[in-house]
């Protein structure tokens, strides 16, 4: 699975979540999950829960506090399916 395929299915388990459509519509590898999607911090415990059910890994506690932008998201799901393979 390629950077872009896991960003578009991270982009599409944050869209129902998202708050700010206008930003969700140009949303980029930078895009601030909290700050420019409007999620809010609860939000994102389901988030991460859909990634892990989604995507076959298990995000640590430590690791989900490091998910800043979907960036974060693309590249923590790269490097633990990597890292399962």
């Amino acid at each position: 699975m390629d950077q872009k395929e896991v960003f578009e299915k991270v982009v599409a388990i944050l869209k129902p979540f998202a708050k700010n459509k206008d930003a969700l519509a140009n949303v980029a590898l930078e895009t601030a999950i909290q700050k420019d999607l409007k999620v809010n911090s609860a939000r994102l415990v389901d988030i991460v829960l859909e990634l892990e059910e989604i995507f076959g890994i298990q995000v640590k506690d430590e690791d989900a506090e490091k998910v800043r932008t979907v960036g974060d998201a693309v590249n923590l799901v790269m490097y633990l399916k990597k890292a399962s393979a």
